[in-house]
């Protein structure tokens, strides 16, 4: 009878060949169903930085100020208003043209300023600051109605690109947002 040699015993080993493979695919399929939020903010066109100069003087006629306090309260030249209330006070500071002697002079001079305190939150803010934007626009609407017989956003896709925005020009927005007061 034969002898039967000893057999050598094999390490149990899974086999990798094709884990490569795999990870490859788990790879692709996290990067295709993972969905990255990109941060999105308030869309505002800052002004370019100015070299030394000094600000222009304001007439403190054509200068109105829209205050929120921390808690939410507003006050349009210290006086105590509600959000609602806003783009209605703004418009007739705007459209004023010099009949009321505490609202501006005229469209292209009225200034809109916007300052509010520390600690308040972000959905105030973005309220009041589409108040005011509202007016601007509402203001900008009708002038378009008036004149062309649509609106202002029509008005301007219609216009060619080298050609001037007449009701930006008449009514120009000029919104001051101050800095926050640290208390």
């Amino acid at each position: 009878m034969p002898l039967l040699k000893p057999r050598k015993k094999r390490d149990a080993e899974i086999p990798s060949s094709s884990m490569a493979d795999i990870a490859f695919l788990l790879l692709i399929f996290f990067l295709v169903t993972t969905t990255i939020n990109a941060d999105k903010g308030i869309y505002m066109q800052l002004p370019p930085k100015l070299d030394d100069q000094v600000p222009p003087e304001i007439n403190q006629r054509n200068l109105l100020n829209v205050l929120v306090a921390a808690d939410g309260q507003v006050l349009i030249d210290n006086e105590v208003t509600n959000v609602a209330a806003i783009r209605d006070i703004v418009k007739r500071h705007i459209l004023n043209n010099g009949r009321e002697p505490q609202l501006s002079v005229s469209p292209d001079k009225a200034v809109t300023s916007f300052k509010t305190k520390r600690g308040l939150p972000y959905e105030t803010y973005i309220a009041v600051l589409d108040e005011i934007k509202s007016a601007y626009n509402d203001v900008r609407d009708d002038a378009a109605r008036q004149e062309f017989g649509t609106t202002y956003g029509e008005y301007k896709a219609r216009l060619d690109d080298e050609a001037p925005d007449e009701i930006a020009e008449r009514f120009p927005l000029k919104i001051s947002l101050a800095e926050p007061d640290p208390d």
